[in-house]
């Protein structure tokens, strides 16, 4: 299977926008034969947490017809976006769907970092999928630094852990070259990390990019120049 780890420099705050690029970006990945894409945190707004808090209407559900673009693209997605739950304050979401467009799963992150537990809420269930005869379980950005999270994942049969994240250029470079690789050596799983590359929200500075996949023994794999991955379960 090839396994697609998207990287992108966000349109502040504009669903659309973002929705039409990473739409173009999973039709990229469908070309080159792969048949998940996975998409940074927050891909849909990038990390513009204000923006998140002064407009509701930012908030993006599995059904929302902006994501029209991307659940067209004849390939699985996994993007993660400021969620609706019915309540005052949104979840931090990953989306999953299928390549016909359907929607498989959503998993809400547990672990917020910092200030966003101001805004989000928190989630309480994990998330898995399956694709191809593959499990999958999922994980956002500080999650990942709960081994117990890929933990409960391998235990339940997943072979691949998906990351949506943001790191920067400054200790994010080392926190996403330890704490991954650690993840597939620790778990043995194969983990793909998806990271924004460029400004990222205020106060965030630049996201260093540097999505790929790990292996078994926490070595990256290869990947092409264009970002799309290969992995043979």
């Amino acid at each position: 299977m090839k396994i697609a780890a998207a990287q992108l420099t966000c349109v502040p705050a504009d669903v659309r926008a973002n929705a039409a690029r990473a739409a173009d970006l999973a039709a990229e990945a469908r070309a080159q034969g792969a048949e998940l894409v996975v998409f940074p945190e927050l891909a849909l707004t990038g990390y513009e947490l204000d923006a998140l808090a002064a407009d509701p209407g930012l908030w993006t559900a599995a059904d929302d017809p902006r994501l029209d673009p991307l659940r067209s693209a004849g390939i699985a997605t996994a993007v993660n976006v400021a969620l609706p739950t019915g309540g005052p304050r949104p979840a931090l979401a990953t989306v999953v769907h299928d390549a016909d467009g359907a929607h498989v799963t959503t998993y809400a992150k547990q672990h917020l970092y910092r200030h966003e537990q101001e805004l989000f809420r928190a989630g309480e269930d994990d998330g898995r999928f399956e694709l191809g005869g593959i499990r999958f379980c999922l994980g956002v950005c500080y999650d990942n630094h709960f081994p117990e999270l890929p933990g409960r994942g391998a235990a339940d049969g997943c072979r691949v852990h998906l990351a949506s994240s943001l790191y920067g250029t400054g200790d994010g470079i080392h926190e996403r070259a330890t704490v991954y690789p650690g993840i597939a050596r620790e778990h043995g799983m194969y983990v793909v990390l998806a990271n924004h590359v460029g400004r990222v929200g205020p106060g965030r500075g630049a996201a260093g990019g540097g999505g790929r996949p790990y292996g078994l023994g926490g070595d990256g794999l290869r990947r092409d120049g264009r970002g799309v991955m290969r992995w043979a379960p």
